[in-house]
């Protein structure tokens, strides 16, 4: 078990002081049956993640899919104001067509296009038209050459 269920622990026999302590053994026991649930849940599927010596959460307890689950972004927001990838960030295509549908553009997204630099792949950037409604609107930014072999 992963996590504690709260609705296992009952304190009817223990909110009283004049209630039987023989009657409150058995909801203590079970309380501390739900106690060593949350202890032993540590690291483990439904339980709660552990923290290293270093307090961060070791890489094996972290997943490997963030979604949100409401209708709000996901957002990262570290205290030096930036994201580091270690890596390559990968940019699911989308047309253009799907790119102009979007409601949610905001200045600075970025987006990789699979037909947006008449018809070939580019990056899109969303940046401020001058019209007056202020709009954001995607920009291409044209994929030059290949990059050298060495």
């Amino acid at each position: 078990m992963g996590w504690a269920t709260a609705g296992n622990v009952s304190t009817t026999n223990l909110d009283s002081g004049t209630d039987s302590p023989a009657a409150a053994r058995p909801d203590i026991k079970t309380a501390f049956d739900e106690l060593v649930n949350v202890i032993n849940g540590r690291a483990t599927s439904n339980g709660v993640a552990s923290l290293d010596g270093s307090t961060k959460i070791p890489a094996a307890q972290i997943p490997d899919e963030i979604n949100s689950s409401s209708s709000t972004n996901l957002t990262l927001d570290p205290t030096t104001g930036k994201v580091k990838l270690e890596e390559i960030l990968n940019l699911a295509p989308q047309t253009v067509a799907q790119l102009n549908a979007r409601t949610d553009i905001e200045q600075g997204d970025v987006a990789f296009c699979s037909n947006g630099d008449a018809g070939t792949e580019c990056l899109a950037v969303a940046v401020i038209e001058s019209d007056s409604a202020g709009a954001p609107a995607w920009k291409v930014v044209s994929i030059g050459n290949a990059i050298a072999t060495s």
